[in-house]
């Protein structure tokens, strides 16, 4: 009698453990994220020096030393490229269209902060396509290169535009005394620069054709911008630029503008939304991540919220904090460390907020610093043992 009832006991036991793994975060069918490879450790990184992007079926990694790229599904190296000698990256953009990307690099021995030198890679295959040096590339990492293969860079006071993929000149445009450029953005209908011109913030856009100057406005006329404020180009179509003042100023929001330059709306980087961290601006909306506004009015929500750049009103907002996100194919795709409830990425329709989707990683995430989507994989920049990206998929 006593060997029965410690044999149903122990089945007992076992069926019951069986269902706590089955519903365990990760473990529920079609409720779960699963790990399917990871990149190896990338070397001390440089600041400015990791990027990823995903071209064709390939997932392309910047490291402090040069570039890496993975077929997105199998984790299997394609091909790398090492910048020239003794030299590490300290920036990086890319035309994903054109498959070609510009990466920055400087001197490492002896140690340098100029990033003179720039090299365009083949995303493809991974060839050299051409160099140039004596440039100033310090703000290269906001550049955004057009499908059209136009790359722009900074030389001496003025924009130099490039053909991408050989590198020929196609224009250069002066920008006005004492202007210096804080972020640059390029769409098929024009070039935009945030500039700093002494104690002014101006926003310029330029032909990107022939170069020519098209317009030159204040950021913000009304209230102004402090000389010592960050700006960068969130968007060259519309024109949208991000203002942050350290110190508390006046000035936090992201500022849009029609083509002519007329200003058309102001999003407060802190609100009852609580305080925007990331953002990125597709169809005309601009999407960001917002978070707790502790000590500077912002509300206790967390998560992710839309906004219509054509009026600064707010379109939805879809709660459950994140740590980065995507925005791809009419969808949001959202990932969510969180070692209290649990690691979860969450899809909500890009147009109306309304959830699409939601699962719990199988391992832990701890952190993610960029997430990107390919069909049924979830790439997740960072945050799984120091990895530099992680694939997920669906289960």
């Amino acid at each position: 009698m006593a060997l029965a009832v410690t044999v149903v006991a122990a089945i007992g036991l076992a069926l019951l453990t069986g269902f706590v793994h089955l519903v365990m975060p990760g473990y529920l069918p079609f409720n779960a994220m699963t790990t399917v490879w990871a990149a190896p450790h990338d070397g001390p990184a440089a600041e400015g020096g990791s990027d990823t992007w995903l071209i064709g079926d390939s997932v392309v990694r910047t490291r402090f030393d040069g570039a890496a790229a993975y077929d997105v599904r199998s984790g299997q190296k394609r091909w790398e490229y090492l910048v020239p000698e003794r030299a590490e990256t300290c920036a990086s953009s890319a035309d994903p269209a054109a498959g070609v990307a510009l990466i920055a690099h400087r001197e490492a021995r002896p140690e340098s902060k100029d990033c003179a030198g720039v090299v365009a890679v083949d995303l493809t295959d991974g060839r050299e396509l051409w160099r140039t040096t004596g440039v100033s590339a310090a703000f290269l990492d906001d550049v955004v290169t057009t499908g059209g293969g136009l790359g722009v860079l900074l030389d001496d006071g003025r924009l130099r535009a490039v053909d991408l993929k050989t590198g020929a000149p196609r224009w250069t445009a002066a920008l006005s005394k004492g202007c210096a450029p804080h972020g640059l953005g390029l769409a098929p209908q024009q070039v935009v620069a945030a500039l700093m011109c002494g104690t002014e913030a101006t926003l310029a856009a330029f032909d990107p054709v022939n170069g020519k100057a098209r317009w030159t406005v204040p950021v913000d006329a009304r209230r102004g911008v402090d000389a010592d404020a960050v700006l960068s180009v969130v968007s060259a179509d519309p024109p949208a630029v991000r203002v942050h003042e350290a110190d508390g100023g006046a000035v936090s929001a992201v500022l849009a503008f029609g083509p002519d330059g007329r200003g058309r709306s102001r999003i407060d980087a802190v609100g009852d939304y609580g305080k925007i961290s990331t953002t990125v601006v597709e169809d005309g909306r601009l999407y960001a991540l917002a978070g707790s506004g502790s000590g500077q009015g912002g509300g206790p929500f967390s998560g992710v919220v839309a906004f219509d750049l054509e009026t600064g009103g707010e379109l939805w907002r879809k709660g459950g904090g994140g740590d980065a996100f995507d925005v791809a194919d009419g969808r949001v795709t959202v990932v969510r460390p969180s070692y209290k409830n649990g690691d979860l990425m969450f899809v909500v329709d890009a147009a109306t907020g309304d959830e699409e989707d939601e699962r719990a990683f199988r391992d832990r995430v701890a952190s993610a610093g960029g997430v990107l989507t390919y069909q049924d994989l979830v790439v997740v920049v960072g945050g799984r043992e120091g990895r530099p990206l992680t694939v997920y998929e669906r289960w």
